[in-house]
């Protein structure tokens, strides 16, 4: 009954289907919310990654997964304790459809400010349509943001502090945001990551994005200054999230969350397969179908 309920709430605003694949599917299922570290809980599916952050003054919603798993990410949320009506700002990634189709739904749902930068709140406005790989094939409901949001911005919410970070490559908006947690008497540098894949991108010749090279190069190399305890990511198999959620319910003492290594090969491996990629299309096409 409660599913029910939820569901014919979030039916009163259109929305576009998202899970069309097998593959979507299985990321779209779903998985037990749980504490993360301090005030960070994972609320998301068995892959699209979302995030609640909390504070005295209100909570913080990184990202909206699919348009259907908008219910079970309030499902998520309230088990844990907390009210919808409490989140006051909404935060995305990237805007992919796994990752920002049930923003329009959850913001409807809780009456909360959707920050973006320029580039980011364009695509957001179009639903995903004309994206500068995808065209409008990936589309998602429209949303439009509240407040413009800039590289190294700080947003503050209670005693929480989210920094901006530009990491453009994956799409032409993708952001990374840097918190600090607090476990006993140590602190701890967290980093919720946007996408690095190039998926089958042109990263010589793209007409729509042509700085596409020149942005991830930046993007990694400012990834790779970080200093980075906790790493968290738009999809959880990027932090091998399942497994680290495992281990912190059979030994709580101690978080294997805390994976300054896990980031810092995540970055490498990702920056190597941009390279080689990149090197392969600058080669020509013969190269390239190697």
């Amino acid at each position: 009954m409660k599913r029910l309920i939820l569901m014919i709430l979030f039916a009163t605003l259109p929305v576009t289907a998202q899970i069309r694949t097998e593959f979507d599917r299985k990321m779209a299922e779903p998985f037990e919310p749980f504490e993360i570290i301090d005030n960070i809980y994972y609320v998301g599916t068995a892959d699209a990654a979302v995030y609640l952050i909390t504070s005295e003054q209100g909570h913080i919603l990184l990202d909206g997964a699919f348009a259907e798993t908008a219910p079970q990410i309030e499902d998520n949320i309230k088990k844990l304790g907390f009210k919808m009506e409490d989140i006051k700002i909404l935060l995305n990634n990237h805007a992919h459809y796994d990752h920002a189709g049930g923003l329009a739904l959850l913001k409807k749902r809780t009456g909360a400010k959707l920050y973006a930068n320029r580039k980011q709140a364009e695509q957001l406005k179009r639903g995903g349509k004309q994206d500068f790989a995808f065209g409008d094939e990936i589309a998602f409901t429209p949303v439009k943001p509240d407040r413009r949001i800039r590289d190294k911005d700080e947003i503050r919410l209670g005693d929480v502090k989210l920094v901006v970070n530009y990491t453009p490559g994956h799409t032409k908006g993708s952001t990374t945001f840097k918190t600090t947690a607090k476990n006993g008497d140590s602190f701890y540098q967290v980093v919720f990551l946007s996408s690095l894949s190039v998926l089958d991108y042109d990263l010589v010749s793209n007409p729509n994005y042509r700085d596409i090279a020149n942005d991830f190069r930046a993007t990694f190399g400012f990834l790779r200054s970080l200093k980075v305890d906790i790493f968290l990511g738009s999809h959880a198999s990027f932090f091998k999230m399942k497994e680290k959620a495992e281990a912190l319910k059979s030994a709580p003492g101690i978080n294997p969350f805390v994976d300054p290594e896990g980031y810092r090969s995540f970055i490498l491996r990702n920056e190597k397969t941009f390279l080689e990629k990149l090197a392969k299309q600058q080669a020509g096409p013969a190269k390239a179908k190697q």
